[in-house]
């Protein structure tokens, strides 16, 4: 299983943190960094306790900039969104950063992807809220022609070129998609075109969470896909538990059948100040010494 760890967007804002955080993560051996996506957020954070986090009190750095910025800090560590919403861009833009980010990054990236859950932020980057889910198949379809081929003729429902595409190419033929979902359909969408399912944060390895994971791995098999050759992510969240709490989560995990985990490290109360830079890698060093086998 492969671990990795969640890049604490709303609190490491100076490019040297970044820089000093992104190469403790890689020196400490993990396999990973995931980078959460949010273009706009509202002023007024809504009554939703998991959703009035996505708020504008909260930063969130660009995630396809940022990757940029930490594959030229870095060798070995894959870079990861979890999620990118793919349905609020335009589909030949995300393929061409993306494919930047995996030559500058020497084939280090892992594209998450999701339909996102704020109409505001669709309305605010001019595309449609309400055919989101019906526009992201094509959406991976497309990014795929255009990483694999030199030129492509492509004639969808929401996409059309001929003759066209992007250089450079990506070192990876193609990129790996995942796709984050919680819901039924877009669990399904995962297991039928995806290379892997990322687990909402909220999803637990428990009899719910085993509900989802056969979803996905229905979906696959109905397609005629080897499900087990895909990836499941789930979400190890830090607290006061303690570190050996941290690595009994981070088992039952891989007992679930997941492929990778990713830890969020946090040890505050909701509602007390940030945590420092040199706090969340402390928290990832107490996670290592736990569980060594990283």
């Amino acid at each position: 299983m492969r671990i990795g760890v969640s890049f604490p967007t709303t609190e490491i804002a100076d490019p040297s943190a970044i820089r000093d955080y992104v190469q403790a993560v890689e020196g400490l051996g993990f396999d990973y960094i995931t980078l959460i996506d949010h273009v706009l957020q509202s002023k007024t954070a809504l009554a939703d306790p998991y959703r009035a986090f996505y708020a504008l009190h909260n930063m969130f750095h660009e995630p396809f900039i940022l990757m940029g910025f930490m594959a030229a800090a870095t060798t070995q560590l894959e870079l990861s969104t979890a999620i990118l919403i793919l349905p609020q861009r335009q589909t030949a833009l995300v393929a061409k950063q993306a494919a930047e980010i995996d030559v500058l990054s020497k084939g280090r990236l892992r594209l998450g992807v999701g339909i996102g859950w704020s109409k505001m932020e669709f309305d605010g980057l001019d595309q449609r809220f309400e055919n989101r889910g019906r526009r992201v198949k094509e959406q991976i379809e497309f990014m795929r022609a255009l990483w694999t081929n030199e030129s492509i003729t492509f004639d969808g429902k929401w996409h059309k070129i001929k003759d066209a595409g992007i250089n450079p190419l990506p070192v990876q033929q193609p990129i790996p998609v995942w796709i984050g979902a919680t819901a039924d359909k877009p669990i399904e969408r995962a297991g039928q075109i995806a290379d892997g399912w990322i687990a909402n944060p909220r999803v637990r390895p428990d009899d719910d969470g085993a509900r989802n994971l056969e979803t996905f791995r229905n979906a696959a098999r109905e397609a005629g896909r080897d499900c087990n050759a895909l990836g499941v992510e789930g979400t190890v969240f830090t607290g006061g538990l303690g570190s050996q709490a941290w690595a009994a989560d981070t088992q039952t995990w891989d007992d679930f059948g997941a492929t990778n985990v990713t830890i969020r490290s946090t040890l505050r109360e909701k509602g007390a100040e940030p945590m420092t830079t040199g706090e969340h890698i402390n928290v990832l060093r107490q996670y290592r010494a736990a569980r060594p086998n990283v």
